[in-house]
């Protein structure tokens, strides 16, 4: 759909593999000739066994260390992102050390309401990411002094979960005008970084079409030659995937109904950390009249639920039921809390599948122990 949408104009799609980096997911997209974006030495680390080159790769984060910066430098990756006046003086004395040049954009906060999740909000002058707006100019040009820099570009990334188009014109707005200011002092960016954050259908969200934001976008960005990067993840992944539980019991209190599933906030966090809606539904319908339950899982949290008084088909001990769009920020948000283990992941394809991810084993979490 991005290709197709802005295959007018020059672009490059960066597969944001902080959603889900499952190395077969990362090849999966790398393969359909999308690069990567990481966002740790972890996920560079998952990117290489997957099998992309760090040419194809873009360095990103608030607060990466000296051991991403020189692994970012060693590689050779395709662009380094900072964030602050102080982290680009440390990549270039980096560089410096180790007789490189390092490829830099700058992350630009443009101050404007993505009206998301505040935790999923990171665009606004309030957030950590990026530098103000209204220092810009000094720093670009304080940047480009730098003997071990080569400065490229200019990017954003203002939230997750947008369902609006005109916050990610008003961020671009701002970006076009700071790239033609930069051009009046002779610092001549190539690149353009939007980010991702486009917003999928959880439940009722009124969203837009890629097609839609292409429309809104493309007047805005061809004011300038650069070229417009991309770094979709949720947009690319969540309703990609579904997360399969059990249920254990069925369970009836004075003020509630529960369905006590084998699934909990461990294996998707989402739910309990942001109010998150993921549709529910069993496999197999056997009742077709529905019931008001909260689904919960067996951690030892009152937080630790998968949905809150949900108008669901009435379920049975035993019987599977399906949490729908979790394929983004779901097992990369998985933790061991009460030593439970992470599940299995299933790829499928049409009528076939394989499985990408063993179920961990208790063994495998003491591994590391002494």
């Amino acid at each position: 759909a991005f290709e197709n949408a802005f295959k007018n104009i020059n672009h490059k799609i960066f597969y944001a593999s902080k959603a889900n980096y499952n190395i077969n997911v990362i090849r999966l997209f790398n393969q359909l000739g999308a690069g990567i974006d990481v966002n740790s030495a972890g996920e560079f680390y998952r990117a290489i066994k997957a099998g992309v080159l760090p040419k194809d790769m873009i360095m990103t984060g608030v607060g990466k260390t000296d051991e991403e910066i020189k692994l970012s430098l060693e590689k050779n990756v395709s662009l380094i992102k900072a964030e602050s006046i102080q982290e680009i003086h440390q990549i270039n004395l980096l560089a410096k050390g180790m007789n490189k040049i390092a490829p830099l954009a700058i992350r630009v906060n443009p101050n404007v309401d993505a009206a998301t999740h505040p935790y999923i909000s990171t665009g606004l002058a309030e957030n950590k990411f990026g530098i103000d707006e209204t220092l810009a100019m000094q720093i670009f040009t304080e940047a480009n002094k730098l003997t071990n820099i080569k400065l490229l570009g200019i990017d954003m990334h203002i939230g997750s979960q947008i369902t609006k188009i005109q916050p990610f014109v008003d961020a671009i707005s701002k970006l076009v005008s700071i790239v033609e200011k930069l051009k009046e002092v002779n610092i001549n960016l190539t690149h353009i970084d939007v980010g991702g954050g486009l917003g999928v259908k959880y439940n009722d969200e009124k969203t837009f079409t890629v097609d839609e934001f292409a429309k809104a976008i493309i007047p805005v960005l061809s004011k300038t030659n650069c070229e417009i990067f991309f770094e979709p993840g949720r947009f690319l992944t969540a309703n990609g995937g579904a997360l399969i539980s059990k249920v254990l019991y069925t369970k009836e209190n004075l003020a509630k109904n529960f369905l006590v599933v084998d699934a909990a906030m461990t294996d998707l966090l989402r739910p309990s950390i942001y109010g998150a809606y993921h549709h529910i539904q069993p496999l197999k319908l056997k009742d077709p009249k529905d019931i008001i339950v909260d689904v919960v899982g067996p951690v030892c949290e009152s937080g630790d639920f998968l949905a809150k008084n949900r108008n669901i088909s009435a379920c049975e001990k035993n019987d599977l039921i399906a949490v729908m769009s979790a394929g983004a920020y779901g097992m990369v948000m998985a933790s061991n809390y009460n030593a439970r283990r992470k599940p299995a992941e299933v790829l499928v394809d049409g009528d076939t599948f394989r499985i990408i991810r063993e179920r961990e084993t208790f063994e495998q979490q003491i591994q590391n122990e002494k």
